[in-house]
């Protein structure tokens, strides 16, 4: 909002007073991870359903899949974990204070903690051969001054590198993936 009240809005990247009526042709709407409400360029998809479905399954297998979030960004597919403790955790530090609170009382904790939730991203698959559809890997690394994507081990087919990595997100093993 402006400080007339009027809702601003950006259209390449140049600001506009007023909003249209209707998505511009060649243009969709799309929410981040983190609920970030964009204007974007269509792009030809270069991932396919099933493969995001590989590591959403993935991921659904996970003890603690309920923490992370996958978005497709051009030729890969990015997990994102929640950032702060979950419900679980949160009842383990106070529990200790108190008597645990009921099923109900966890639930809303949990709704809470899921609206205020904000992602960051932790691990992708990029798309290497696009006919033989391998990916590779790779971690966001943790390593002093460097923030940034290292490699994650071999490259290959999606369903087996989700199978081999996701297992490793939240646990020491991921710091040793390189």
């Amino acid at each position: 909002m402006t400080k007339t009240g009027k809702l601003r809005y950006y259209f390449a990247r140049e600001p506009r007073d007023e909003i249209p009526d209707q998505i511009p042709e060649g243009y969709r709407i799309s929410e981040s991870v983190n609920g970030v409400v964009s204007l974007v360029k269509e792009r030809p998809q270069l991932i396919l359903p099933e493969e995001v479905a590989s590591v959403e399954a993935a991921l659904d297998r996970h003890p603690k899949g309920r923490n992370y979030r996958v978005s497709v960004q051009k030729n890969q597919i990015v997990i994102y974990e929640r950032l702060g403790p979950d419900a679980e955790t949160l009842s383990a530090i106070f529990g200790k204070l108190s008597p645990l609170p009921s099923g109900t009382a966890m639930r809303r904790v949990q709704e809470q903690l899921n609206k205020m939730a904000r992602f960051s991203p932790i691990m992708r698959f990029i798309l290497v051969d696009p006919q033989g559809r391998t990916f590779k890997g790779e971690r966001w690394s943790y390593f002093g001054d460097v923030d940034d994507w290292i490699d994650a081990g071999d490259s290959g087919m999606l369903d087996k590198l989700a199978r081999r990595l996701i297992p490793k997100l939240g646990t020491d093993d991921f710091f040793e993936l390189f």
